[in-house]
């Protein structure tokens, strides 16, 4: 009778923990993902702004891992690509990693509000690149009035940065990250419901 209780306590536990360690492998392989994804470019800088391979993990991870996991992997990948590999450079790291914390955020949070269902899966896409965008462009101001950067930075640079050049990116992250997502939540690997 003792080990039958004890036996279930530790299904019990098992049950509460595994989740949890599912969501920490998960977004332990988007980081990495966001560290390695960015050589697909060559290195070269416009490609990479133009394309921001970066962001695609941080994207599912908030819609398969949930938010505070999207959240942490959006915040930390531009800080450790800096460290590791010194891109993207100081100070755009640091707005970068304002945006796809954001990212994180409301992609975790919107697909666990929405339902399930492919079009929601896009509206909650888009208004994360869009609040995610906005924080960068807030973040990149801060950095410029603050003395960090000598860069200037205002509204004709976060129309150049958020939009106009961001627009290949843009057309790629919402022709990806859906139908991706959608194949997760088939294959049953979605952590965030």
């Amino acid at each position: 009778m003792d080990s039958a209780k004890k036996a279930k306590k530790e299904k019990r536990i098992l049950q509460h923990i595994i989740p949890h360690i599912k969501k920490l492998v998960f977004s332990a392989m988007f980081l990495a993902i966001a560290l390695v994804l960015p050589f697909l470019t060559g290195q070269i800088p416009q490609i990479g702004s133009a394309l921001s391979p970066m962001h695609i993990p941080v994207l599912l991870c908030g819609f398969i891992c949930g938010w505070p996991w999207g959240l942490c992997v959006g915040f930390t990948a531009p800080l450790l690509r800096n460290l590791i590999f010194f891109t993207p450079p100081f100070p755009n790291n640091i707005s970068m990693a304002f945006e796809l914390a954001v990212y994180g955020l409301l992609t975790g949070i919107l697909y666990r509000v929405f339902p399930k269902k492919l079009l929601y899966i896009y509206i909650s896409l888009i208004i994360s690149m869009i609040g995610g965008r906005i924080v960068w462009g807030t973040a990149s101001y801060i950095i410029f009035i603050s003395g960090i950067s000598n860069t200037e930075f205002g509204l004709a640079a976060f129309w150049a940065g958020a939009v106009v050049n961001a627009i290949p990116g843009i057309i790629l992250h919402i022709a990806l990250i859906p139908p991706l997502v959608a194949a997760m939540k088939r294959a049953r690997l979605m952590l965030n419901e």
